[in-house]
């Protein structure tokens, strides 16, 4: 029994039409579908494993994917955050407009989940580019920079992305996009726990402020993102790094962008600088 199909049989009784199940995880479920006969889009319901399972029959958990995970979790963790999709469906609808940020372009609500729309970008993330060893340095550098503007127009709007990694990071016709606003948070406001992590994008402060988290988190993310297109690897504390074959100043922002300290961290527009000028040099 795989709970994403109580989530399809709600859309379809809403009019949308599944071309395909996307991916289904604790918090939501992403679906490519149509309505009315229009173009494919995304569409993310606030409705993941944890919230089908909360709402299924007792007898019936035990045998539905996600029963694992359900079991790890609290009866507080299991209750049905709407108000946090809400959260994620608004900042979305705030950004509308802005470079580099996937647009919600439609958004409503079934009886028991909210729901938005998003573009069908169809040239995958960073991640499926990662995997291809034959892309030249400068497409990586022109996405990079293209997620440096998203974030810092998200930064000129009081959020804070704070989930910077590869699957977020979406490529349309070669250009960087950043999605998924589901951990953000607003400048003027806390979320979440206070403690978080560790996990490799991770800046180190979320271990004690993850609730009050600046955008120099967002900076040390993707800095993470830039060192592993460099230099292929997780950054390790072995000081600063160099290829001769790219700007010394690339180098140098990057590896400074992955500072302990917060306030010795460029800023985006900085990082974003040193990844577009590399964009744009032949090596």
């Amino acid at each position: 029994m795989h709970p994403a199909v109580w989530v399809l049989d709600h859309l379809a009784q809403h009019g949308w039409r599944t071309v395909d199940l996307l991916a289904f995880t604790r918090s939501s479920t992403l679906v490519l579908a149509t309505r009315g006969g229009d173009e494919p889009v995304v569409v993310k319901a606030g409705f993941g494993s944890n919230h089908v399972l909360a709402a299924m029959d007792e007898s019936d958990r035990a045998a539905a994917y996600g029963f694992y995970w359900y079991q790890q979790m609290t009866p507080t963790e299991r209750g049905l955050a709407r108000e946090d999709f809400r959260h994620e469906r608004d900042l979305a609808l705030d950004c509308l407009g802005a470079a580099h940020i996937v647009p919600a372009i439609a958004e409503g609500q079934c009886p028991e989940f909210d729901w938005y729309a998003m573009p069908h970008y169809t040239d995958g993330n960073l991640r499926t580019l990662m995997s291809d060893d034959r892309a030249p340095i400068q497409r990586y550098m022109t996405i990079l920079a293209d997620a440096a503007d998203g974030l810092d127009e998200l930064h000129r709007r009081g959020i804070v992305h704070r989930d910077v990694y590869q699957e977020n990071v979406l490529i349309d016709a070669g250009r960087g996009m950043i999605t998924d606003l589901g951990a953000a948070r607003r400048l003027d406001t806390p979320r979440g726990p206070r403690s978080r992590g560790p996990e490799v994008h991770w800046p180190p402060e979320y271990s004690l402020g993850y609730a009050t988290a600046t955008p120099a988190a967002d900076v040390f993310s993707l800095a993470v993102l830039a060192y592993r297109v460099l230099f292929g690897d997780l950054p390790r504390l072995c000081g600063p790094r160099h290829r001769p074959d790219l700007p010394t100043a690339l180098c140098e922002h990057v590896t400074a962008a992955l500072a302990r300290d917060p306030n010795d961290r460029p800023t985006m527009p900085q990082l974003r600088a040193a990844l577009r000028a590399a964009a744009t040099t032949s090596t």
